[in-house]
């Protein structure tokens, strides 16, 4: 059989802004979740980071799709073209035979079975033979180095795109858990709101990324840490003349309190229905950041001064998910939390 044929295995975080693989202990694709489709045959015409490029770009012919809103699959067809294209870059060998896919995907914790079962049929549909899914905070905490199964609690709090997955786990299990449609889309959805309404300037969803990644923060005083104004482009609302507008930290920080605050009262739900015990582990070893959302400046040290509980910024939180999915890869049969 191994002449015929090989077994491949892939880990994914199947994320709503960017899908991760981890193939052979490495990152072998990081890029956006995007998929760009003929319009009038379906057919794919480009993947991820060339997709994304076409995104609010594209011409009637064309639509850039991302498949997943909120944490889970918006567009069943897009969503299996794109991990479908995504598989096959990861493929290094002859394409003349098919490998046999395991594979380990990262699902939001608040999933429903229909959700699960549409995870499970697209990677299915994507050539994948044997598929386990794992709960994302579980998989950032074992990718973050934490021993997931011992008797203490953790608390991890993982920011995407579309969704905020806050989790405590022991013994290999998630014992109290919070998953809000509240994330780093709704960062950038507030800031093409606020550029419009205070600026009067048409902003993209993808201009209005690249603020947040410039000068998005959660405080208003950032000290040292401060960026430099970012200068925007765009045409004004009403005139459609071109505008050029500078925009600081302070005025971000203002415009996402309302949706950092959201995040704040989950964290604080999540706490309220942990068991004492493990509370104290938690104060005791801190609540660990991860996801994108984690690099929003000034995150971290809002929500210690506000919960009370030291909060650490993971090392290389984009990853973690990831990397820990790739943990759970090579440990399929002893980690019972695996779903099958």
């Amino acid at each position: 059989m191994g002449f015929f044929s090989f077994r491949q295995e892939i880990a994914m975080d199947l994320g709503t802004a960017n899908t991760i693989i981890i193939s052979d202990d490495k990152i072998v694709i990081d890029e956006p979740s995007v998929v760009a489709l003929d319009r009038r045959s379906d057919k794919m015409i480009a993947v991820g980071e060339k997709a994304k490029l076409m995104y609010e770009k594209e011409h009637p012919g064309i639509r850039t799709v991302r498949p997943l809103k909120d944490g889970v699959i918006a567009d069943f067809t897009a969503c299996e073209q794109m991990m479908r294209g995504m598989i096959k870059m990861v493929h290094t060998r002859s394409r003349l035979l098919s490998p046999q896919l395991r594979m380990v995907i990262g699902v939001p914790s608040g999933s429903t079975e229909v959700e699960l079962r549409a995870v499970r049929d697209s990677a299915e549909h994507a050539d994948g033979r044997d598929v386990y899914l794992i709960f994302e905070p579980m998989a950032a905490a074992i990718g973050i180095g934490l021993n997931v199964e011992a008797p203490e609690g953790n608390m991890i709090v993982d920011i995407g795109g579309g969704t905020t997955e806050i989790a405590v786990i022991s013994l290999g299990g998630i014992v109290a858990n919070n998953s809000i449609k509240v994330a780093g889309d709704d960062l950038t959805a507030d800031i093409q709101e606020y550029m419009s309404r205070q600026h009067n300037v048409k902003v993209s969803e993808r201009m209005a990324e690249r603020i947040k990644i410039n000068v998005g923060s959660a405080l208003t005083d950032l000290g040292d840490e401060a960026p430099e104004d970012y200068i925007v482009h765009g045409p004004n609302k009403i005139t459609a003349l071109p505008m050029e507008v500078p925009v600081c930290y302070q005025e971000i920080a203002h415009c996402l309190d309302r949706t950092v605050a959201r995040i704040e009262a989950a964290v604080l739900n999540a706490l309220e229905n942990t068991p004492p015990e493990l509370y104290a582990d938690i104060v005791k070893n801190g609540i660990y950041l991860t996801g994108g959302g984690a690099l929003l400046r000034g995150l971290a040290k809002r929500l210690t001064d506000k919960i009370k509980i030291r909060f650490i910024v993971a090392e290389d939180p984009l990853h973690c998910v990831a990397k820990g999915a790739g943990i759970a890869l090579k440990n399929v049969d002893k980690f019972s939390f695996l779903m099958r």
